[in-house]
This record gives structure tokens, C-alpha cells and sequence, in this order.
């Protein structure tokens, strides 16, 4: 795969603008209290998050912002990250606004759901059911990364979080 970095750590990430995919497993179900949405139930599975940065730090920032424990809670995702860790990061740089794309991509396999409708899309312009998807059973890390690029060149690249 064109410009694949594997093991990339936070510093490495670019403060250009880009696409990501922050990728999460629940090894039993989640339940999050949303703010003017309730209590919404995520079963256990492996989730992939998939959200933009282009503003002010691009990429290292957003995904910094999305790693750190300390934070407010202000995106429907920090309600997330509060109480699983993110696993991976899946980034690409560039002004192109892939984030729909992406989602759209994720929910064509075959066994990916939006099990909370509405979920970090509250401002989608692209009629998303939401941009957090449960993956299939049993998708592996490159299964996720050939969906998201097929038919599209680019710079893919992958960060492992610190444990």
C-alpha cells in the first residue's frame, strides 16, 4: 500500500489537516450517557470512529485531543474514549473532507452496523446514519485499512497508542 507507515507514535503524526479513523474494542457492552440523548448500549465488538481535522494542529492535535484522558467531554467520541481505550489510529493527510466516504465504506462491509444513530454526525451534511461503526466479527486491522483506500491513492498511515 502506497505510503503505509506501521508503528507510528503521537509525535510522528502530521499537524496537517486529514481524515481518521480512531479504532476501539468493547469486550462487553458499553453503556454511555449522552448528553440530550440518554443512555445509548454499544455490544461488545470492535468499533472504528472515523471523524476530520482540519483545523489548527490538524491530525496530531485532533488525535491527541482524542487520546488524552484528561479532557472536557464535549464531542459525542470523548464519551467513548473516557471509558475504552483507543487501540489505533488510522490517518490520511489532505484538504479532501473523507470522513462520510469513509463511514459510508466502513457500513458497506458485510456485518458493520450504526448501532447509535446520530453518533458523532450531528453536523453531517451527507445524511450518515452516524460515524461510529461496529465492525464485523473478526475484521482485521488490514481489512479495515483496504476498505478505506480502495479505489483512492493516498498517504495511508497507521498509529499504535501508548498503552
Amino acid at each position: 500500500m502506497p505510503g503505509y507507515h506501521a508503528g507510528m507514535t503521537l509525535p510522528e503524526l502530521p499537524a496537517l489537516p486529514g481524515t481518521y479513523v480512531l479504532l476501539l474494542t468493547a469486550n462487553a457492552t458499553v453503556i454511555l450517557n449522552m448528553p440530550r440523548r440518554g443512555q445509548v448500549a454499544l455490544p461488545a465488538g470492535q468499533y472504528a470512529y472515523v471523524g476530520s481535522a482540519h483545523g489548527p494542529g490538524g491530525l496530531r492535535a485532533r488525535v491527541g485531543r482524542h487520546l488524552r484522558a484528561e479532557k472536557p467531554l464535549h464531542w459525542h467520541i470523548d464519551q467513548l474514549t473516557a471509558v475504552l481505550p483507543v487501540a489505533h489510529v488510522v490517518t490520511i493527510t489532505g484538504a479532501a473532507k473523507l470522513e462520510c466516504g469513509w463511514t459510508k465504506r466502513l457500513l458497506a462491509l458485510n456485518g458493520a452496523s450504526a448501532p447509535a444513530p446520530g453518533f458523532g454526525s450531528a453536523d453531517c451534511r451527507n445524511a450518515c446514519p452516524a460515524h461510529l461503526v461496529r465492525l464485523p466479527d473478526g475484521l482485521n486491522l488490514a481489512e479495515v485499512e483496504e476498505a478505506l483506500v480502495r479505489d483512492r491513492l493516498g498517504l495511508l498511515e497507521t498509529a499504535v497508542t501508548p498503552a
